[in-house]
């Protein structure tokens, strides 16, 4: 079993998706590891990973507004304000979904559905550089 490791920089403009699902497929292939499992790992407590459709960018705006309307950003309903209004509400929203996923590796690939990509859920409102760890186990 061979094991392959890298930091990939994203860099964000605000709230939203931001799809790394390219930057995956490349790393993968150069790693010369056709069969696996990979782990993308996100640093933050800000921001977060996701699995969903890449095919109608109406999925990624629909899923930002949800999650502007289930948690609000509004600093009256917070003790941790110190670091903006945005802050807090980033932290609920990364606690409610993922900051690593684990991925099936077959022939030198991710394994997704179809219209499945991979993103960096940004949940502050200024843009950042993010740090997400790739991992790779296999073969």
């Amino acid at each position: 079993m061979r094991q392959a490791i890298t930091n990939l920089d994203v860099r964000t403009t605000g709230q939203g998706l931001f799809e790394i699902t390219d930057d995956l497929n490349s790393w993968i292939l150069n790693s010369g590891i056709e069969s696996g499992l990979l782990t993308v790992y996100c640093r933050h407590t800000s921001a977060s990973l996701t699995i969903q459709e890449n095919a109608d960018p109406d999925v990624q705006y629909d899923l930002q507004m949800f999650f502007k309307q289930l948690v609000r950003e509004d600093p009256s309903l917070y003790t941790h304000i110190s670091e903006g209004a945005d802050d807090m509400p980033a932290h609920i929203r990364s606690a409610l979904t993922d900051v690593s996923l684990s991925i099936p590796v077959q022939n030198g690939a991710p394994v997704l559905g179809t219209w499945q990509g991979v993103y960096l859920f940004e949940h502050r409102s200024h843009g950042h550089r993010r740090q997400v760890i790739l991992q790779l186990m296999g073969d």
